[in-house]
């Protein structure tokens, strides 16, 4: 996808995958449609008349070459659905977004990752919750996945950055400007920490009623799972959990006292059978196969770059060598060359039915 074409599609806020599909199937690519995009178009791709009006007038008024350079001066990078680097997890649902803003490493999404969501009027269980939960998967390995919102998501964001693990933090408007303001400067801390913030919207845009919840499926699906810490009925956090379920991927909560409204949410979902119910880290990691150390991670320095492109993709979650040979992109007997040898040297181990964990 051509570069400036990505952009200005990107600044115009509208295109979905499935209007993706279609304008695809109509003019072949971006480029083609752009040249055609007019009122007509906008109205078969189902945009309302205000819609409609808002796009022409972004259209008309976008330049992609100091918009490209007011990316570069915020360091924010930018991505399509068709680039490489698109996070695989988030590639496979199917209403994944078009385009990707972000800013920090990328790369921590080709570990696994799991949502923890939560209400923002969080109450002081809900904060014992996080703070229990949170070092125990940092120390499994995990890179925990929240909104960035006041509440639950700050304070999953903090405790993991204080257990010294990594997080990523999906917002719901544009990366000019972080909302809320009070969580700015935490953003800052995510990133030179070694984390990630990741946005689908162009700079300007601005949270609102309907950029939260597509906000909260980019956390569903860039998850594993997803662990509802607390969450009143009508909670935001239950969107992710749905959407988690939609997906196939698993989805936890945190029961709290029946008398409770800040958990009447995750009450109602362990009623309906839709979620597991869970007391601590170890259960969420043993309902989802997480081989966990008792200890850090070993520090291991590869000796070939079979073995540091092994390691790259090794994690706490059992792969097949199948796996590891597709991520890595090396032949069967360079994989179980390396294998044994790091298995040797306690850098990597076995965990059953032909699967291998990092340690």
């Amino acid at each position: 996808m051509d570069r400036s074409t990505a952009l200005t599609w990107s600044w115009l806020n509208i295109l979905t995958s499935k209007r993706l599909e279609a304008i695809l199937q109509v003019y072949g690519d971006l480029s083609q449609a752009l040249q055609h995009l007019d009122e007509s178009l906008l109205k078969q791709l189902g945009c309302r008349d205000e819609t409609v009006l808002e796009v022409l007038n972004r259209l008309e008024e976008f330049d992609p070459e100091p918009y490209e350079q007011e990316l570069t001066k915020r360091g924010l990078s930018f991505l399509t659905i068709d680039d490489a680097g698109f996070p695989r997890q988030l590639r496979e649902i199917p209403d994944a977004p078009v385009f990707l803003y972000w800013r920090g490493d990328l790369t921590i999404l080709d570990q696994p990752c799991l949502a923890l969501v939560g209400t923002r009027e969080m109450s002081d269980y809900g904060r014992r919750v996080a703070e229990s939960f949170v070092p125990e998967l940092v120390r499994a390995g995990l890179v925990t996945v929240s909104g960035l919102a006041l509440g639950i998501d700050a304070a999953v964001a903090r405790e993991t950055i204080a257990a010294g693990g990594r997080t990523v933090a999906v917002l719901g408007h544009g990366l000019g400007k972080i909302y809320p303001t009070e969580n700015a400067r935490l953003a800052e801390e995510i990133v030179s920490g070694g984390g990630l913030i990741l946005s689908e919207f162009p700079l300007d845009a601005k949270p609102g009623k309907f950029t939260f919840p597509a906000r909260n499926r980019i956390i569903a699906g860039l998850s594993l799972g997803t662990v509802v810490l607390e969450a009143p009925e009508g909670s935001g956090a239950l969107i992710t959990a749905d959407l988690a379920l939609d997906y196939g991927r698993e989805v936890f909560v945190v029961p709290g006292q029946i008398f409770d409204p800040n958990y009447a949410g995750c009450h109602q979902m362990l009623g309906k059978g839709h979620a597991k119910l869970v007391g601590s880290a170890e259960d969420v990691l043993s309902e989802l196969g997480v081989v966990a150390s008792e200890t850090s991670r070993t520090s291991y320095d590869p000796k070939n770059a079979a073995e540091a492109a092994l390691l790259n993709v090794l994690t706490t979650m059992p792969q097949t060598t199948d796996d590891l040979m597709e991520r890595s992109g090396l032949p069967a007997s360079q994989v179980a060359s390396a294998l044994t040898m790091m298995e040797l040297q306690g850098a990597v181990g076995q965990a059953g039915n032909g699967q291998w964990v990092r340690r």
